[in-house]
């Protein structure tokens, strides 16, 4: 069952407290992941259970989103900010320097935490901050369309739709190759979580400017690519090759923007091989 923890943050304002809930199964080294803008921790839940054959796995909610609380008044959804946040919550679970992986999103964030060497490898699918200003502006508006559609639909529609490999489809095409493989209660709770998402906004904001443009020389990093993702596109990973020249670039051949389901095999396989030391 999920766990929720409470624990103290600087802010602008001065000390507050951040609460985040989380997912923590297996046993080895640590390995945090990190879902992508809109979702929750279940994106995850795919490989979870084999991830946590090899390793001490912490899927979290970021602050926003799922059942975490948002951010504290006045503090920012920068990419600073949510990685002290997550340095923090690391620190109290008394996991030092953990593994990271993220898609989206949070392939962006584990990132900016390989930059900052808090972690001991990173492994990105998808990872945000590589685009075009055209190909940012394209996945806003995707995002944007996808959050407006959860919250414009009353939820009874919401849960018909995810009974059906047509309604799931309508629902989550948008970041799944294959999304008649998740299943009803899923693609509900995800479409759930995406409308309730009281970090989205915020975080959409922050990341208007934002492109990733420094080397992680001293950490190892994967980049993984879908060759579906219609949300940030493929070439995008070329790109972030060209960033990171010591990166290691992984193709997922028939996968989607979250690839997890798509391919959990080929997904959970590079994830390990990317959290070895």
């Amino acid at each position: 069952m999920p766990a929720r923890i409470t624990f103290p943050i600087a802010t602008p304002a001065g000390p507050r407290s951040a609460s985040l809930t989380y997912e923590r199964r297996g046993a080895g080294e640590p390995l945090l992941l990190l879902h992508g803008i809109g979702h929750h921790w279940q994106a995850w839940e795919p490989v979870l259970d084999i991830l946590a054959a090899e390793r001490d796995v912490i899927a979290v909610d970021l602050p926003g989103f799922g059942t975490s609380d948002a951010l504290p008044d006045g503090s920012p959804y920068d990419l600073s900010t949510v990685c002290r946040v997550l340095d923090a919550f690391c620190a109290v679970l008394g996991v030092e320097r953990p593994h990271v992986a993220g898609n989206s999103l949070g392939g962006l964030l584990a990132l900016e935490l390989g930059r900052e060497k808090r972690v001991r490898s990173v492994t990105a699918l998808s990872p945000a901050g590589f685009w075009s200003e055209g190909e940012r502006r394209y996945a806003f508006v995707t995002l944007r369309a996808m959050r407006g559609a959860a919250r414009s639909m009353p939820v009874p529609v919401i849960e018909r739709l995810s009974r059906t490999p047509a309604g799931r489809t309508a629902l989550t095409s948008s970041i799944y190759a294959r999304p008649g493989r998740r299943s009803p209660e899923a693609v509900y709770a995800e479409t759930l979580a995406l409308r309730g998402a009281n970090g989205f906004r915020q975080t959409l904001a922050a990341g208007g400017s934002v492109r990733f443009r420094d080397d992680v020389p001293e950490v190892p990093v994967t980049v993984a690519w879908g060759t579906r993702d219609r949300l940030l596109l493929p070439r995008q990973g070329v790109r972030a090759k060209h960033t990171l020249p010591r990166a290691r670039l992984v193709r997922l051949p028939g996968c989607g923007h979250v690839p997890m389901s798509d391919d959990p095999a080929l997904v959970a396989r590079v994830v390990l091989d990317g959290s070895r030391d």
